[in-house]
């Protein structure tokens, strides 16, 4: 039996885009011959399914596992490559298990929760496996862990997502707390929450814009200021318009109920990932050129 090296495994990860795990076991059952494990991979469809990991995965469902207690709450994004697939009831159903197990294990690095059990195999097994069901790259994009005293989620059609943590009011309160997070993206819960390096950037813009307006230096900085000011009450959940109500701001109904958002988390499927354009008129083109040939 030939040595099973680290060099023999990144080998066999490279021809097959397999992870370390898969690739080490698939060494180990063919006694280190790598063209055995290969052929054997082959044979099991895991490097039919590996090879669908360079397709890109943009679309997807986010999805939302709650505690008994409903004190705590995991948020996860899970990725496919088109919309048919992220309506797929074995889609879905994966995602949806997925999330509860990442939960109960308190886990949200998504190399760990792979790892995780999930019936008699693993979570990336169960995903390859689903990889090869249905012909899609299927990924586990991100995930995040809330707490709070009340964590209430709100899911709109599978592709915005949005888990939030709120002290004092109820659960209408919160879910629509939650629906209006979804609708107006607020950045922060508070301005004084703002990042100070995003502050500094929109400031530096609105800076710009002022003195081309070729007005006192004075006025110039009132400007900025003013702007600066509008900026945080866009993308600070307080200071926003309540959706429901646009004459009341969101702080004003928490006060109203004696309650205050801890934290939120708002996920939208594929944000920035990088989506490839398709020229089909090109495609056509090439396919008919193909055939000719």
């Amino acid at each position: 039996m030939a040595e099973i090296t680290a060099g023999l495994v990144k080998e066999l990860r490279e021809r097959t885009g397999l992870g370390m795990m898969e690739c080490k076991k698939a060494l180990q059952e063919a006694q280190g011959d790598i063209e055995l494990a290969i052929d054997n991979l082959r044979k099991s469809g895991q490097a039919k399914a590996a090879k669908k990991a360079g397709n890109i995965a943009a679309e997807g469902a986010i999805v939302v596992a709650h505690s008994a207690d409903e004190t705590r709450a995991l948020i996860m994004e899970v990725n496919c490559q088109t919309d048919f697939v992220a309506k797929d009831a074995n889609f879905t159903s994966f995602a949806s298990q997925v999330a509860e197990l990442a939960l109960a294990a308190s886990c949200t690095d998504i190399a760990a929760i792979s790892a995780l059990k999930m019936g008699e195999s693993t979570v990336e097994e169960a995903r390859v496996a689903l990889v090869q069901k249905i012909g899609e790259n299927i990924q586990l994009r991100r995930a995040e862990l809330l707490q709070g005293e009340r964590v209430v989620s709100y899911i709109h059609g599978n592709k915005m997502g949005v888990a939030l943590a709120l002290k004092g009011g109820d659960a209408s309160l919160g879910k629509d707390l939650a629906m209006h997070v979804a609708a107006a993206n607020p950045m922060v819960v508070s301005p004084e929450q703002v990042p100070e390096d995003v502050l500094n950037k929109e400031r530096e813009i609105y800076a710009a814009k002022a003195r081309e307006s070729g007005k006192p230096e004075e006025i110039v900085a009132k400007m900025i200021e003013g702007s600066v000011r509008k900026f945080l009450a866009e993308v600070s959940l307080l200071d926003q318009a309540y959706v429901k109500d646009p004459e009341t701001k969101v702080g004003a109904l928490l006060k109203k109920h004696s309650a205050t958002v801890q934290h939120f988390i708002r996920y939208q499927v594929g944000e920035g990932i990088e989506r490839k354009a398709v020229d089909f008129a090109a495609e056509v083109a090439a396919a008919a050129a193909a055939a000719q040939g």
